[in-house]
This record gives C-alpha cells, structure tokens and sequence, in this order.
C-alpha cells in the first residue's frame, strides 16, 4: 500500500529541487523548449531515484510502472510549473520599461 503522505512529504522538496537546478541549468545558458525538457527529465530521474531509495528496488511490472509513474508525474509537475510560473512572471529583461517618457 502506499503511504500518500509519505509521498506528499517527499515530492514537494523534490519539485523546489527541480526548479532550482533548471534555474541553474538556465544560468547555463539553456532556453526555450530544451529548458522544458530538462525540467521534465530531472523530475522523471529524481523522482523514480526517490521511490527506489524509499521502497527499494522495485520487482515485477506493477511496482515498476507505479516509480516509473511518479517519475514522470513528477516531471510534469516540475516542468508544468516551470512554464506556467515563466508565462506569467517573465523575466525583468522581457518586462517594458515603464518609467521612460515619450
């Protein structure tokens, strides 16, 4: 059975953790669709890391489709929240300027 709450505890940090490494990443230069992407494999590889190290190695399909499952579950939470936070907070250099006169 799975411990819901144990998940809840363990994914949020695992969510911050993404962001702050694809921010590092960006900081790299990346950009635009790769970004997303990386967002998404990093979630995909720390989340199913995260299973494993608390379950164990999982045996049989049904255990392995549910890590896999939260991997990628997780990387689409990362890299959905990546876009949507970048859509509608963008970056200063993208903002107009505001205080200029004409």
């Amino acid at each position: 059975m799975i411990d819901y709450s144990q998940l809840l505890v363990g994914a949020v940090p695992l969510v911050v953790v993404v962001f702050g490494l694809v921010e590092f990443v960006k900081s790299l230069g990346l950009t635009g669709r790769w970004l997303t992407v990386t967002s998404l494999l990093l979630g995909l590889v720390f989340g199913i890391a995260y299973r494993i190290s608390a379950d164990g190695v999982p045996v049989g399909f049904g255990p392995w489709f549910t890590v896999v499952f939260f991997g990628i579950a997780l990387g689409l939470i990362a890299s959905g929240f990546y876009d949507f936070a970048n859509d509608r907070f963008p970056s200063k250099a993208d903002q107009p300027p505001y205080n200029t006169l004409p």
